[in-house]
């Protein structure tokens, strides 16, 4: 299999991108060996500490069974990789090799937000409840900045998921956000219905200072899903704030 020689700067980082790549998009498959590190260096035209280490990560990550003395073999990404494995997958630019990512991981936060903001307004401290209505006035002033209401938001959220009082979620909230930050490819515009919806944060900060977690739970759902079923984001004059 042919690779691509490297630039001599972060030489391991693009030795184990486009191996991860190669793994990820199936080009080698389950079990499959890897080529010897002697091999993958002349490939790569790097030395083999830039190989030994981009290979490090890749183990860490769930995709490669390293054995001392044997062969390096290919892991079931599936089955044994990660959340890690995503957010590496929406760093720096990359040509995503799992289609749909980006959904994916909105999906995910939508799953995690809609039990967050019920359990929120079920265990949330009374400090929280009493500060949430202002945190959503802050994030409303801000309309229809999209950049910077989409900063606010995630500090919202983090209010929120934090206030549910799920440690699992908190670290799993934390991830997607870096994942999505770090890229650049989930823009303000793609979440604009659910950014302009300020009557809608008003609804959910309410809910949950009033401790209705059913409500919490639906005015959530619908603000995290409104942009997975919005095909065509439009940024025109025409998307206003819903106050």
């Amino acid at each position: 299999m042919a690779f691509v020689p490297v630039p001599r700067a972060s030489v391991s980082d693009h030795v184990f991108a486009q191996l991860r790549d190669a793994v990820v998009s199936g080009r080698y498959r389950p079990d499959d060996p890897l080529p010897g590190e002697r091999e993958l260096a002349a490939a790569f035209g790097v030395n083999r500490h830039a190989v030994r280490e981009a290979l490090r990560r890749l183990q860490q990550l769930g995709l490669l069974r390293i054995s001392q003395g044997g062969a390096t073999r290919v892991l079931d990404w599936r089955a044994h990789a990660g959340l890690d494995l995503a957010l590496s997958l929406v760093r720096d630019g990359d040509v995503l090799p799992v289609e749909h990512l980006v959904r994916d991981m909105l999906e995910m936060r939508a799953c995690i937000g809609v039990d967050a903001a019920r359990r929120c307004a079920e265990r949330a401290p009374d400090e929280l409840r009493r500060r949430l209505p202002g945190l959503v006035e802050e994030f409303a002033a801000l309309a229809p900045d999209l950049v910077a209401m989409g900063e606010a938001n995630i500090a919202l959220w983090r209010r929120i998921v934090d206030g549910c009082g799920n440690t699992a979620y908190l670290l799993a909230f934390n991830s997607l956000v870096a994942g999505a930050v770090a890229v650049g490819d989930v823009p303000p515009q793609r979440r604009a219905t659910e950014l302009l919806d300020v009557a809608g944060h008003r609804r959910l900060g309410a809910a949950i200072a009033a401790g209705h977690g059913d409500e919490a739970a639906a005015q959530a759902h619908t603000l995290l899903t409104a942009d997975l079923t919005t095909t065509t984001p439009t940024t025109g004059p025409e998307r206003e704030c819903r106050a």
